[in-house]
């Protein structure tokens, strides 16, 4: 289903992009209780404009997604409605985040966009092995949080 054209009424259109966006201070906020909700919110909201995710994955701070979104519509758009109406919708669910997040703002200014074109395979093994990448770094990374003056 990811690798097939779709079609309007004159057009035939393969349109994928990776898209990378971050919580406001780029919080940790996305793995904890939120997670599934989250989750949640963004496949209703991509549903509801005819965006397929085909690849995403949730990380601490960050959240990646593979979509396939109609010629019709602009990334630009797209993305300001899904966080704009994602973060309300947080808010709604989960009221005690308004004390960290002043004014409903969830998310970060601006995001990162790529067009995938024939890498499909690429991105999707990027985007899974994004985790396991992210938690390797943190250990080689320990090392500097220790006080070298202790031994």
């Amino acid at each position: 289903m990811a690798n097939q054209t779709h079609s309007l009424s004159h057009t035939k259109w393969m349109c994928k992009y990776h898209i990378v966006f971050t919580p406001k201070y780029r919080r940790k906020a996305v793995y904890n209780q939120y997670k599934e909700s989250i989750r949640d919110i963004l496949k209703q909201l991509c549903a509801q404009k005819g965006v397929e995710i085909i690849e995403g994955h949730l990380m601490v701070d960050h959240i990646h997604i593979l979509v396939s979104i109609p010629p019709k519509m602009s990334v630009s758009y797209f993305m300001g409605y899904l966080k704009g109406k994602s973060a309300l919708m947080i808010f709604d669910k989960h009221a005690n985040l308004k004390y960290l997040y002043g004014n409903r703002h969830f998310w970060a200014e601006g995001y990162y966009v790529s067009t995938v074109g024939l890498n499909e395979a690429t991105i999707r093994k990027y985007i899974q092995e994004q985790e396991t990448h992210d938690i390797a770094m943190d250990k080689l990374s320990v090392k500097e949080y220790e006080d070298p003056f202790k031994g």
